[in-house]
């Protein structure tokens, strides 16, 4: 656990240090602030001892104690100054640092491999991106607005008590350092719990997620109550966790509460007997009563902060785990964008398995020469679809090689490989966005007037114009307001307007019904001149023309 708490700083650091200079800015301002705050009581107790006649001054003491309220205004007034700096130089920081984090997130999570985001669920994995900036706020704010300057307000307050007498500063240091050791390791304990928590309300978020995704399997299968029954499940041990994590922090707060009556009692009794024996002054009285008074309320604030820190790394080092997972595809060192001048495709002694444990492909050869086009017919299960997903290199194999135009797949660039590779899948699943956006998917630097000449030749304008918006249609989380035939059109027409030369073709028109696929038939023999294609299909319709 603790070492996930170092990883979650490292990452924190990693994107805090791009802003150091600004950092520094905040502390040193910040820190002034709270030493200003620290120099006040001791113009109170200087004001205190001349009212009441204690001080040296004789005569008329109005013109001292005005001299006194003034210094005091002056020192409140560059206060406000320093912690004013403070305030909007962290405004600066925070939200950047944030935005960093996200991204840095997003960026390493959806460069993971196809395999591990197929054994999660999509809005848990959302809920742990979300998570982390959130998490980095409420770890900076505990640090800076409230540790840091409780630190130096701790350190202050000793030395000044120190020097008007040494057994109230020793005590008053004894108690700070015993309350906050013991908050530090009861926190540490909770830790576990507070994981816990966390990992159970990410759970919570991703059956909610996978319940509302098929919500219309829900309805066809009559599962309303099974599915309540699995959130209610989950949501009553969340429940339980929190009522928990709850209860020891309010016994820990109750047992604090105690010894804050115990050390404000102990301390005026002292000062009383130091007082009768003339050790002390009533401006001494003021001071003593003003650094307790300030510190007890930020030490009684310290445990919840201490706490509320390991509660935020606990819903950071859900997503801390996956940043430090490596990512199973990596470019090779040294790779090189992949150059495709003729479209040749060689597996050679192709070995595969999924986990490790079951074998799809077993020396498996294939030579598809520059231009040709081959369609891969077999039962469910025989291996197809693994076939593209290894050319695409959504895995890597186990054995063997891969070339596209005498080039080891695994020894060039990702991106350029998936850049000379078109897909139509059996079930296309597009982006809440708009019909153009979708589209313009295929080469996003593409025309208004490129998209709709893919659009047209996909025949997708024959419904597209029926729509009142048109192509700025949104078609829905993973395209939902189309029909199927609808999707497998879009999915086709943004292959086109791709035009990469190598094209595969996962049962591109298995959703279409029979005029739309004589339609199509047309399209995607234009789309298929000159390239490579494989193709993936059982009607003879299309098989014909391999």
């Amino acid at each position: 656990m603790q070492s996930r708490t170092k990883q979650t700083l490292k990452i924190y650091w990693s994107q805090a240090r791009n802003y150091k200079p600004l950092a520094f800015w905040m502390f040193l301002t910040l820190g002034a602030g709270t030493v200003l705050d620290l120099a006040i009581p001791l113009y109170y107790k200087k004001f205190f001892n001349v009212l009441t006649g204690e001080s040296s001054i004789s005569g008329d003491s109005a013109p001292a104690l005005i001299n006194v309220l003034f210094s005091i205004v002056a020192l409140n007034l560059a206060g406000w100054a320093f912690w004013r700096i403070s305030h909007f130089a962290n405004n600066y920081f925070q939200p950047r640092v944030k935005a960093d984090l996200f991204g840095h997130a997003y960026d390493y999570l959806q460069q993971h491999a196809y395999g591990f985001f197929a054994n999660r669920f999509v809005g848990a994995l959302v809920r742990k991106v979300t998570k982390l900036p959130r998490a980095f706020e409420v770890f900076a704010d505990r640090m800076f607005w409230d540790l840091f300057p409780l630190t130096i307000r701790i350190v202050g307050a000793t030395i000044v008590l120190y020097i008007f007498n040494h057994t109230i500063a020793y005590i008053l240091l004894a108690w700070t350092m015993v309350f906050i050791v013991l908050n530090y390791f009861f926190s540490l304990w909770k830790l576990k719990y507070d994981t816990a928590r966390s990992e159970k309300d990410t759970e919570r978020t991703g059956t909610l997620a996978d319940a509302l995704t098929n919500q219309n399997n829900i309805q066809l299968f009559n599962g309303y109550r099974f599915e309540s029954g699995r959130i209610k499940k989950v949501t009553e041990e969340l429940r339980k966790l929190e009522t928990f994590t709850w209860n020891l922090g309010a016994i820990v707060e109750a047992v604090q509460a105690g010894l804050f009556i115990g050390v404000e009692f102990l301390l005026m009794y002292l000062a009383i007997r130091f007082w009768q024996r003339g050790l002390l002054t009533v401006g001494d009285f003021v001071l003593i009563q003003s650094y307790l008074l300030g510190l007890i309320w930020r030490i009684w604030e310290v445990g919840r902060h201490i706490r509320e820190l390991y509660e935020s790394f606990a819903d950071a080092e859900e997503i801390t785990e996956i940043i430090n997972t490596p990512h199973e595809l990596k470019d090779a060192r040294g790779a090189k964008p992949l150059i495709v001048s003729k479209g040749k495709i060689e597996f050679e002694g192709v070995n595969f398995s999924y986990h490790k444990t079951r074998k799809v492909l077993n020396d498996f050869t294939l030579t598809i020469r520059p231009g040709e086009k081959v369609a891969l017919i077999g039962p469910s299960g025989a291996g197809k679809s693994t076939v593209v997903k290894l050319l695409f290199r959504f895995s890597d194999i186990d054995r063997g090689t891969i070339l596209i135009d005498d080039q080891k797949i695994n020894r060039v660039t990702q991106e350029s490989l998936r850049a000379n590779l078109s897909l139509v899948p059996q079930e296309p699943i597009l982006f809440h966005r708009t019909l153009m956006e979708n589209i313009r998917y295929g080469r996003r630097e593409a025309t208004e007037k490129e998209v709709r000449r893919a659009a047209q030749l996909a025949h997708c304008e024959e419904f597209i114009e029926d729509l009142p918006q048109k192509y700025e249609t949104y078609v829905g989380e993973r395209g939902i307001k189309l029909s199927g035939g609808e999707r497998q059109r879009v999915a086709i027409a943004r292959a086109i307007l791709k035009n990469a030369p190598i094209l595969v073709l996962d049962e591109a028109t298995s959703s279409l019904d029979s005029h739309s696929e004589a339609l199509i038939q047309d399209a995607l023999a234009k789309l298929m001149r000159g390239k490579t294609v494989i193709v993936i299909a059982h009607r003879l319709s299309t098989i014909r023309q391999m």
